[in-house]
């Protein structure tokens, strides 16, 4: 258990780590490019949604094969991705290289992938908990991978930065085959009750399942629109580069302690309580950070609370999904979740860009933030987080 929780907290500090500073990149590209910044954001918009659609079918893989396979398909992908997004001299390149290519690597390398493993190798009673490691590890990498991004972008300028960082992706092929699965190497789970087309329509049937879907879509607007536009906005209000970089650590640094904490909660707190408060906590520390002056100090404390908030949905949100449907196809399931998600960070990456560009301000998009945040934590209040009652097994 200790080997899979190790290695699979190593590949998503790399995968979420590199990700998480490419807002840092938003800047030099336009300028050098001489690009708007919905150009941009629209590339980063179609990562995310590219993320959420070939998640979904990387975890029917992962579930079938095993995660191994996948995982060493999507580092391949994320080199290729970044060596591409460092040499994309058109949109259309950028679009293809920043959007397609990386988004596809993100599905194969992150958590509904990396979570089949866990919810296959560990016990349902430490899963939340496993999950939280996880989850936690993600944002230990962009605590450490944001800083260092932006000091090779400063020593060895942005294209060369995005080279360096193809090769650290290649990291994670040989961290990937300390996950393969012995109960997949024949080709196929040892005993499966549904097969994928009866496990879908039982899910997507399901109320809880559909308010989870609808509260992760919040979810991926909200942290996607920060983590993109919010360097930007600092600049824009005539705040040092290094403040939007210190803020981008501080969110790392304390979602480590936010989603190990969501996890270990998981255990003895009902999940979907800890999700509606997680989001009324964003609605409530966006709208304060609004109304307090602007400063340095307001930035860190802000991404501070952000942080303890950040990716805090991930652990509770796949753990309810195991404990309703069982772990048998976990890894798909988790990623139409995650599809919703990443529709939600389509629509931050690339509605931020789009409003800024035709109003010259974020300030609606904040505005949006805050209500969406509402809406999660009501809808999350009634998610069941039981078992399914099926009436009988049915057959794969």
């Amino acid at each position: 258990m200790m080997q899979v929780l190790a290695c699979g907290a190593a590949i998503v500090t790399l995968s979420m780590g590199i990700r998480h500073g490419f807002g840092l990149w938003l800047q030099p590209i336009t300028q050098a490019q001489n690009w708007t910044r919905e150009t941009f954001a629209l590339a980063i918009a179609i990562q995310n949604i590219t993320w959420g659609v070939a998640g979904v079918f990387a975890g029917m893989v992962a579930d079938r094969f095993g995660a191994f396979r996948v995982i060493i398909a999507g580092a391949l992908f994320y080199a290729f991705g970044l060596f591409g997004m460092a040499h994309a001299s058109t949109p259309l390149t950028f679009a293809l290289t920043a959007g397609v290519l990386i988004g596809i690597a993100q599905a194969g390398t992150t958590y509904a992938v990396v979570y089949g493993v866990i919810g296959r190798n560990v016990p349902a009673d430490k899963r939340s908990w496993a999950m939280g490691i996880t989850a936690a590890a993600g944002s230990f990498g962009q605590f450490l991978m944001v800083p260092v991004e932006g000091f090779l972008i400063g020593w060895a300028g942005w294209q060369q930065a995005l080279v360096y960082l193809g090769y650290m992706a290649m990291l994670m092929v040989p961290l990937a085959f300390w996950l393969r699965e012995p109960a997949l190497g024949g080709g196929g789970v040892a005993h499966r009750d549904q097969t994928i087309l009866q496990a879908l329509r039982e899910a997507f049937k399901y109320p809880s399942f559909q308010l989870l879907m609808a509260g992760y879509f919040v979810c991926g607007f909200q942290v996607v629109f920060i983590g993109v536009h919010m360097p930007s906005y600092l600049k824009d209000k005539g705040l040092s580069p290094q403040v939007a970089g210190y803020a981008l650590a501080l969110i790392g640094l304390f979602n480590v302690f936010g989603t190990y904490i969501a996890g270990t909660l998981g255990q003895r707190i009902a999940k979907p309580k800890i999700l509606s408060f997680i989001y009324f906590a964003r609605a409530a520390a966006i709208a304060v950070f609004l109304l307090v002056p602007l400063s340095p100090l307001s930035v860190y404390v802000f991404a501070s609370v952000m942080g303890l908030l950040w990716l805090s949905t991930v652990p509770p949100t796949n753990a309810t999904v195991a404990q309703i449907f069982g772990v048998a196809h976990l890894s798909m399931l988790s990623g139409f979740v995650f599809f919703s998600h990443q529709i939600g960070s389509f629509m931050g990456a690339w509605g931020g860009g789009y409003l800024y560009d035709k109003t010259g301000s974020y300030n609606i998009v904040w505005y949006l933030s805050i209500a969406l945040g509402v809406f999660a934590g009501l809808i999350n209040l009634p998610v069941k987080e039981a078992a399914i009652a099926r009436d009988q097994p049915q057959t794969a």
